[in-house]
């Protein structure tokens, strides 16, 4: 395969790049021959050349590129598709090795990385923040990114280890004019072994993951990449105060992690107490045996015998402190490590470290304790000669040791408010309890927890919630306080909605001193629930028992705010601006309080779902919405691309760090007030057009589920939860995943602009050109927008989509032609707004990737729809069929960069 003959310019910069994608796609190609022979090669050659022909504008081209891959076998198709899935995935690697590259290349210069840490913090400076303003906030930075699974990532991870060590091969390859004949060669042999064991792996998974399986997958990201460089981060971020700010030190941690994945219960049964139990037992064991294996490192290096250079007596006395009161933590320390005491002192720590993992005695209490033996050897090394012979090795476990702590991630937990309001009705033995008002459940629930807590069993419909909550209190007892994050409670609608989760805590015995130690976080996803949470959360901090709960946990309010749900809703347009409200309501709200506010964004890897640049994003919250505190989901389908190497995750990390000391040091500007009325204009006319065609046509849901492969959708086995919370009649029903996930398949991705442009013609109409055109320009929330939504046009193709259109006959035919004089009306409207003559004109790097892209993922889209057809007729049957159809499913994901 030769995909850059003919292709778009590249510039020098990027030269390496194209000369990537070249030598791995001939690479793949020498891959097919050998492996499935030269028929396929031919096969894929063919659709692929027809394919470029085709979006060249050919005139037989299309017809061509259909002979190509229609009447297929299903093996012959699965395995056509697998050649373009495996070419994506290449590209998809050597554009993170570019990006490495060129982050490299910055590094080297004396600016650094625009956006990075060192631009970030010349930056504030120039803008008069001062040392002390800046040390102030830096000692209030609390940045935590939360791993989901879903949507689960749909690589297997025995794939993702292969995509490594392709990755390292190619890294080795950056600096390809000063290797040697030999290292070249040895690289591309290394790449093509880790394709070849690819191509010889099933992609399919056999059976649907568990929970378990979903955790191990987080988990690998979280210890095997993210554990390595949070050091790095904190070196990179004192490098740079030391060259702006001289005499700033970093408070670390600025940067902590969490995780969903094992205790969000919100419409899956298959968690629950026992994977809460479970995923926290397998945090701690993984982090200590991080630990351990380091303790082993520091125990190889720190050889200093007393003979040679002093310690401090400390150090000789904490040795001998705790070899006395457990003579067995020195067992089998060999003689010859006699002289030397940070050896003696290590292998103490080790051991009871061990003993820490394995529950027995002279376990450490906690981190704090084994952080108190690491700051002594750290401070002995200081003062005693050691600041080049081994105290950088110390430091850096400390800063691991300070952010992973024994419990590695923070577990978050979330269930639906309906789940706690039956289970506090059968507790309160009221039947009707879910039917009275908001204000009487919150009435009964405060005299529930001014009365003496239950003692008797439990009736069965509270049980589970019970155990849940009993399962937490465990947690913490033994794993510490920061074992959990905040308990989410999705759909919140009301006050009584976090007094049910006291109640039960109090039922549970989940109370300290008669607190509940919990941070209890209101989700609010629907646009309704928006709009009134400034309300919800105002009555909430006025009810003197909750506003008691709060003040146990320090002031502090999390909330979060739901961007899948309320695009669903209403489009992308009222979420954004509906999102946008709330948070600077909910400011306001906390700040008459004197309530410490912090936002939790549950934002998804795609545009509709909130998946948006995220230095711009943070920058365009309201003034107050920052403030140095930042909790954000990574969802499963991205974390592989933001986490799954190491300079990029460092490149991730500090671009959110950076932006939110940015957007916290910063005034936040608000905006002109004559922008609000045509915002709004905007919102409701796109809200209104959304709505007409997704929840007011009468044919929109069977059509929806005809034209797009969310049949198909529901069978694939890439996540343990169900796509939908209940039986389905609607797309009420429906998760935000899978909707999106849909319509992104058949090429549309209609969550991503549709009602849009009927909300800017609305405003230009209502409120004239030149106001909304200021606003596009002047203010990052439209302007955000625009570039979002542009992007994701760029990437429609409303001619493949025709196809999947087409599946539903007449009624299919009248919605593609609307669907066309839509999509076209955006386009012009957006570029109007943009100043440009075409989608992409002032993103030539975004616009390259994707031209490259999109002719390999036609074939796949097009062969689809011929094996969705074939799949249907025969009645949705399991096998080969199926499996052909799975690996569309996967390949165009891969293509287009996105699942759901």
């Amino acid at each position: 395969m030769n995909p850059t003959d003919d292709s778009p310019h590249f510039p020098p910069k990027d030269e390496p790049l194209r000369d990537d994608v070249r030598t791995l796609g001939a690479l793949l190609g020498d891959v097919i021959r050998e492996q499935a022979g030269d028929a396929l090669f031919q096969r894929v050659e063919a659709a692929r050349l027809a394919a470029r022909a085709r979006r060249a504008g050919h005139p037989d081209a299309e017809a061509e590129l259909l002979r190509a891959i229609e009447a297929l076998s299903p093996k012959d198709a699965g395995e056509l598709v697998r050649a373009f899935s495996a070419y994506f995935e290449l590209v998809n690697l050597a554009e993170r090795v570019h990006r490495i590259r060129r982050r490299r290349d910055a590094l080297r210069s004396a600016t650094g990385q625009t956006g990075g840490l060192q631009d970030t913090l010349r930056s504030l400076a120039a803008q008069g923040v001062s040392a002390d303003a800046l040390g102030t906030l830096l000692a209030s930075i609390e940045v935590v990114p939360v791993m989901t699974a879903h949507p689960t990532e749909a690589t297997r991870r025995t794939l993702l280890v292969k995509e490594q060590r392709i990755v390292r091969a190619l890294v080795d390859r950056i600096d390809v004019a000063h290797l040697v004949p030999h290292e070249r060669t040895t690289a591309l042999a290394r790449v093509r072994q880790e394709v070849s064991t690819a191509w010889q792996t099933d992609e399919n998974l056999a059976v649907r993951p568990t929970v378990a399986d979903e955790v191990d997958n987080i988990l690998f990201f979280v210890s095997d990449v993210i554990y390595r460089i949070v050091p790095t981060l904190w070196e990179e971020l004192d490098a740079a105060l030391d060259a702006t700010y001289p005499g700033l030190k970093t408070p670390w941690p600025l940067v902590r992690f969490a995780s969903w994945v094992g205790g969000d219960m919100d419409g899956n049964p298959n968690v629950g107490p026992d994977t809460i139990r479970d995923t926290l037992a397998r945090h701690r064991r993984i982090v200590l045996t991080r630990y351990d294996a380091e303790l082993s490192e520091l125990l190889d290096h720190l050889s200093q015998s007393t003979s040679r250079v002093s310690v401090a007596p400390r150090v000789l006395q904490r040795a001998q402190e705790q070899a006395e009161a457990a003579p067995f933590l020195l067992a089998d320390f060999p003689i010859r490590f006699g002289d030397m005491p940070y050896r003696r002192l290590l292998w103490i720590a080790r051991n009871r470290l061990r003993a820490t993992a394995a529950d027995g005695p002279s376990a450490y209490a906690g981190p704090e304790e084994f952080a108190a033996d690491l700051e002594l050897l750290a401070d002995s090394l200081e003062t005693h000669r050691g600041a080049h012979a081994g105290l950088h090795r110390v430091k850096r476990l400390l800063r691991r040791l300070e952010c992973f702590g024994f419990h590695l991630a923070s577990l978050d937990v979330r269930q639906d408010s309906l789940v706690h309001r039956r289970a506090v009705g059968a507790l309160l033995g009221i039947d009707d309890f879910e039917r009275r008002s908001p204000q009487e459940r919150a009435e009964l629930l405060e005299a529930a927890l001014h009365a003496p807590p239950l003692t008797t069993e439990p009736p069965e419909a509270a049980r589970e919630s019970i155990a849940v909550m009993r399962a937490i209190d465990e947690g913490l007892q033994r794993y510490g306080r920061r074992a959990f994050g905040p308990y989410i409670i999705s759909m919140a609608q009301g006050p009584d909605d976090a007094l049910a989760l006291l109640v039960l805590a109090r039922v549970a015995g989940l109370t300290r001193d008669g607190d509940v130690p919990l941070d209890i976080c209101p989700l609010f996803e629907t646009v309704d629930d928006l709009a009134a949470c400034r309300d919800t959360v105002g009555t909430l901090l006025r009810n003197p028992v909750y506003r008691r709960h709060l003040e146990s946990r320090g002031g502090r309010q999390v909330v979060m705010l739901g961007y899948s749900d309320s695009s669903k809703d209403s489009g992308i347009a009222t979420s954004r601006w509906s999102l946008w409200l709330a948070q600077r309501e909910l400011v306001e709200e906390c700040d008459a309080a004197n309530v410490r506010l912090v936002l939790f964004h549950g934002r998804g890897g795609t545009i509709s779902r909130g998946g948006s640049k995220p230095h711009a994003a943070i920058l365009a919250e309201p003034a107050g919405a920052v403030r140095g505190s930042l909790r954000v989901t990574e969802q499963g389908e991205i974390i592989n691309a933001k986490y799954g190497l190491r300079d990029i995750a460092m490149r991730t990390l500090e671009q959110t760090l950076g932006a939110v000391l940015e957007a916290s040091a910063l005034n936040v500007a608000p905006p002109a007030p004559a922008w609000l009325a045509p915002m709004e204009t905007i919102s409701n006319a796109s809200r209104q057009a959304f709505r007409a065609l997704v929840y007011d046509d009468p044919q929109f849901w069977s059509l929806f589920r005809t034209v797009t492969p969310i049949d198909l959708i529901e069978r694939f086995a890439i996540g343990s939860r169900p796509a939908s919370r209940r039986q389905q009649h609607g797309v009420d029903d429906l998760r935000a995943i899978p909707w999106v996930f849909a319509w992104t398949q058949n090429r549309v991705i209609l969550p991503g602009w549709y009602g849009l442009a009927d909300g800017l013609q609305a405003a230009i109409e209502q409120h004239g050109e030149a106001v909304v055109h200021e606003m596009a320009v002047g203010w990052p929330v439209l302007k955000n927008l625009l570039n979002d939504v542009e992007m994701v046009l760029a990437k429609a193709d409303m001619g493949i989509a025709a196809r999947y259109l087409a599946l539903a006959g007449e009624p299919g035919e009248r919605l593609r032609a609307h669907l066309q004089e839509r999509f076209e009306t955006a386009v012009r409207v957006v570029c109007s707004l943009q100043g440009t003559h075409g989608l992409l004109e002032r993103e030539p790097v975004l616009r390259r990737a994707i031209q490259l892209r999109n002719p390999y993922v036609d074939p796949m889209s097009l062969l689809q729809v011929d094996l969705l057809t074939r799949w249907r007729e025969q009645g949705r049957p399991e096998g080969e069929l199926q499996s052909a159809l799975f690996a569309t499913l996967r390949g165009i994901a891969r293509g287009l960069q996105n699942t759901g």
